[in-house]
Formats: structure tokens, C-alpha cells, sequence
């Protein structure tokens, strides 16, 4: 898939936000990026997780893992792509990530990492050093898409499928406050 395609399926499913939003990082933008508008269709899923799968399907995955909760329905999906195993990571009450529930690895086994949308990287960054504390091997991490405006890098092969920036400013020089736009919450957003 093209970053094209991807984010016209963003726009078509109304996962591509316009308003006024503040982001978890305190920082204020016009767009809003929420891929569970997306995922939610299993005919777009499956494509996106088809093109997730595409530069992998030679590399002999043995496991996708995705980062909860974000990369758990793109793990199942692009697994099935890559006749693999699936699982997902989730926070350990240490600031970590990690497979929970039983889960085995093997030592040395190829393990591609997906998530949705990544802005700093550290849910994957901790779910690949808890993957490679525990012996696996990181074939990769593949997204959806990444907003980190170039920031987000890995030690090992990264393949977004988009790149899409949300401009944003701090909040006090906000120009959406400047003119009185009221801020949005993007889970009561309907579309």
C-alpha cells in the first residue's frame, strides 16, 4: 500500500480527525490520528496488515507481536498474513512491556513488531528490548503510520506504511486558543 492509500482509508473511516485537540504530550494541533476507526472494518484491516506483512514475507517470521493496545487486532491480522503466531505485549508495572499470559519464545526466533501509529516509538522500543531480553530475534517493526516527523528510529528494519505530520504548537501559543476554538475530545468525536 501506498502512504496514499493508507491515509485515504484514514479519511474514508473518519480516523482522520479535524478540530482542536490537545496530545498526550501537552502540545495543541487541528488533527487528530485514531487508527480504532480504522481497525474496526475488517475489510481496511486486512489490507493495511497485508501491507504491514508484504516486506516480511520472505524474512521467515515466526511471531508478530503488537504492542497493546494499539498492535494487538494488527498482530492477529498480519500474523494470519504471514501463517505465524500472534501475541501482544502489555505494561508490566515497571514502565516496561512485555508477554504476559504464558507466552513462550525460543531462543533466536524472528519476531516482527507492528503497532498503529507511532509519535515517540517507546511502546515498541520497550516491547523489542523485552523480545530481545527474553532471546528473540527482531526482524523488524512495520506501522501504519508514523507522525514522529522522522524522531522514531530502531536498530533493526523499519517500514511505516505512512508518514503524516500533525503540525502542533505549545499550548500557550496555540493559535486554535488564540481565536477562541474550543478543544475536542476525540473519543466523543462521532462519525
Amino acid at each position: 500500500m501506498t502512504s496514499n492509500e493508507v491515509m485515504e482509508l484514514f479519511r474514508k473511516t473518519g480516523a482522520l480527525l479535524e478540530g482542536h485537540f490537545q496530545y498526550a504530550s501537552g502540545r495543541h494541533g487541528k488533527q487528530f490520528l485514531q487508527a480504532s476507526r480504522v481497525v474496526q472494518w475488517p475489510q481496511y484491516t486486512e489490507q493495511l496488515c497485508k501491507g504491514l506483512a508484504a516486506p516480511y514475507t520472505n524474512d521467515g517470521i515466526e511471531l508478530v507481536v503488537g504492542p497493546a493496545t494499539g498492535g494487538i487486532i494488527l498482530a492477529y491480522e498480519t500474523a494470519r498474513h504471514l501463517n505465524c503466531r500472534a501475541a501482544f505485549t502489555e505494561k508490566d508495572g515497571g514502565g516496561g512491556m512485555s508477554l504476559k499470559r504464558g507466552l513462550a519464545l525460543k531462543q533466536g526466533m524472528k519476531v516482527l513488531v507492528v503497532e498503529d501509529i507511532i509519535t515517540t516509538g517507546g511502546s515498541v522500543q520497550k516491547t523489542v528490548d523485552h523480545l530481545r531480553g527474553r532471546g528473540a530475534s527482531i526482524a523488524g517493526v512495520s506501522v501504519l503510520v508514523d507522525r514522529s516527523g522522522g524522531e522514531a528510529k530502531f536498530d533493526c528494519r523499519y517500514v511505516p506504511l505512512a508518514r503524516f505530520t500533525l503540525e502542533s504548537w505549545p499550548a500557550d501559543s496555540c493559535p486554535l486558543c488564540a481565536t477562541g476554538v474550543p478543544r475536542t475530545e476525540p473519543d466523543e468525536l462521532i462519525v
